[in-house]
């Protein structure tokens, strides 16, 4: 009776979304490829590859490339930043370098000098194009 219970609260957990911690005074160089989510408050040196959410505190700093499903950035980045999702830069935030993103939420007091190119699959242009004139012929 009971090592039932126990071993469904066992497999739930194993379905739970697992969160990775990069501490502060933590500091990792290299490359990381997961399916999990990241919170990076220490130092990150290379590149990130996840289909998770990445966070980088306000004591957090990357310098390098990130792959991910949604970003919320209250630290320093610096490099190339590829966000399927929404990329939020909270009032801390500073953003350097390149970033691609499907939407783009940004705090007031944030700083973002990068080159920003936002994924095309919903733009539509708010530009009319001008209307075509017809020649009538007798």
């Amino acid at each position: 009776m009971f090592s039932d219970k126990k071993q469904k609260n066992m497999d739930s957990n194993k379905n739970a979304v697992k969160i990775n911690f990069i501490e502060p005074n933590t500091r990792i160089i290299g490359e990381i490829e997961s399916k999990s989510d990241f919170r990076i408050d220490g130092s990150l040196e290379g590149k990130i590859n996840t289909s998770g959410r990445v966070v980088v505190g306000k004591e957090g700093s990357v310098q390098g490339e990130v792959h991910c499903g949604y970003a919320d950035i209250m630290g320093n980045f610096n490099g190339k930043l590829f966000v399927n999702g929404l990329l939020t830069i909270k009032s801390d935030g500073i953003i350097e370098g390149q970033i691609t993103v499907g939407k783009l939420a940004v705090e007031s007091g944030a700083t973002l000098n990068a080159q920003c190119s936002m994924k095309s699959a919903a733009v539509k242009s708010i530009i009319d194009e001008e209307p075509k004139k017809s020649e009538k012929t007798a």
